[in-house]
């Protein structure tokens, strides 16, 4: 049978996805894209944040159309949405025929297999609902099945997941309660997917979980990325490694050394500090102090004085005042941050958050996103001038619709996130290899090279 996928959300979403893929493909399954010719349609959902929700629930509804507008048999929902709400998309979603919660992924081939062979189609037992205050870690793929996935991403690069879930428990966030507390996978399982995919021709490692920085706790009782990042340093063909979403109170003086000294690693942070307010960092259940944050920026800058910093912030918390807006809008023109991401705060259902008063109006949110990105958009604009005449690596991975240029990206950028760099077409050029270019000029969030 051929087989359609959509997968939505994260990356860490993705390699879900990819895992999935593989797991078709092991049992003689035929991969396609066009969803008109798929006879089992697979929707991986985000569940996130409110428009995440209303994204998955609309895909969901136009892939079931393929049902009698095309050759779709099956429909499958997996992922975050359905762990979230899954008695509720039952009843709200009947042209589903098999719903696959998060903490069922260890059974996944169980169940399809069942709904295939026609003893349950859309006839999955109701569950009771997981107690909130009673957050456990839940069980994902087996270490096997992350060999046999499917990369999605192309030869250039891809995701590597080292932990699930997470265990901050930051009060506006529905993670805990969807993906279980943070476990992480063990170091030598993690190295085994990583030679394989260099094996692969894999050329970039992207290194991720909730939050990276508490990787190891959970098994080995103390922090061990620094020393995973050392090991994925030795594995043959991997050319680039850069890891994602570093809490700050994570970042220790060991893990700024690795990223230092070790020339494959990108000197890119991506801390997610949400906001600078004491007050509102609190709030959050944040394990951060403006202080903190202040002296580890400083720090890293210091050490690695060409470290590309990214972060993401939260704007309209409840009870996020003017006079705390104004100061982290300061910040953010103190610090000049390379790349900053901005969100409004979205009210999960659940989440200690949504409880709090003094909730901030929708229009409110929207100024204070707009002021704060007018304000990035300046500092993007004098960070991406000082480029220009710099000399950067490029991995070329593609080229412009019109044929004239290869488009790449350096190695302070992260795919699908920040910006690329356009050469103009030389005939040397080959997709996925490495070349060095001069920076001539840069558009917008762009770069444009030679």
């Amino acid at each position: 049978m051929k087989v359609g996928f959509v997968s939505l959300g994260c990356s860490k979403n993705l390699i879900d996805t990819e895992v999935a893929i593989g797991k078709f493909k092991e049992h003689k399954f035929e991969i396609i894209n066009d969803p008109k010719e798929a006879e089992i349609i697979v929707v991986n959902t985000c569940g996130f944040i409110e428009s995440a929700k209303q994204e998955a629930i609309d895909t969901i509804l136009e892939m079931a159309n393929y049902k009698n507008n095309g050759k779709c048999k099956y429909l499958i929902a997996m992922g975050c949405l359905v762990q979230r709400y899954y008695d509720d998309l039952q009843k709200l979603l009947p042209e589903v025929d098999l719903f696959i919660k998060i903490d069922e992924y260890k059974n996944m081939w169980e169940q399809i297999s069942e709904m295939i062979d026609k003893k349950t189609i859309h006839q999955n037992e109701k569950k009771e609902a997981k107690n909130k205050e009673n957050i456990s870690q839940i069980p994902m793929f087996k270490e096997k099945e992350y060999l046999q996935r499917t990369i999605s991403t192309g030869k250039n690069y891809a995701y590597l997941k080292i932990g699930e879930g997470c265990s901050n428990m930051c009060t506006y966030c529905a993670i805990p309660y969807i993906r279980g507390l943070f476990v992480s996978r063990p170091i030598e399982d993690i190295l085994e997917e990583a030679n394989n995919l260099a094996k692969q021709g894999i050329k970039e490692l992207i290194i991720i979980a909730q939050d990276t920085t508490k990787y190891g706790i959970d098994i080995y009782k103390e922090p061990k990325l620094a020393e995973l990042l050392k090991e994925l340093c030795k594995i043959d063909g991997i050319h680039w490694i850069r890891f994602l979403y570093a809490y700050p109170e994570g970042i220790s003086d060991e893990l700024i050394q690795v990223v230092k000294n070790e020339e494959k690693i990108a000197k890119y942070f991506d801390i997610p500090i949400q906001h600078i307010s004491d007050e509102l960092l609190k709030k959050m259940n944040r394990k951060t102090s403006k202080k903190d944050i202040e002296k580890l920026i400083s720090k890293i800058r210091k050490e690695i004085p060409n470290v590309t910093l990214r972060t993401s912030l939260i704007v309209g918390f409840p009870g996020e005042t003017e006079e705390q807006f104004e100061e982290l809008y300061k910040f953010v023109q103190k610090t000049e941050f390379d790349k900053l991401g901005v969100f409004e705060y979205s009210k999960e259902e659940g989440t200690p958050a949504a409880k709090m008063p003094n909730q901030v109006h929708h229009m409110t949110k929207k100024s204070r996103y707009n002021k704060i990105m007018k304000l990035q958009q300046e500092i993007s604009r004098k960070k991406m001038q000082a480029k220009v005449g710099t000399s950067q690596e490029v991995l070329i991975e593609n080229k412009s619709f019109d044929n004239k240029f290869f488009i790449g990206r350096t190695k302070l950028d992260v795919p699908d996130i920040d910006g690329v760099v356009y050469l103009r077409n030389n005939k040397t050029f080959k997709i996925n290899t490495f070349t060095m270019c001069n920076i001539i000029d840069f558009k917008d969030y762009d770069l444009i090279g030679e």
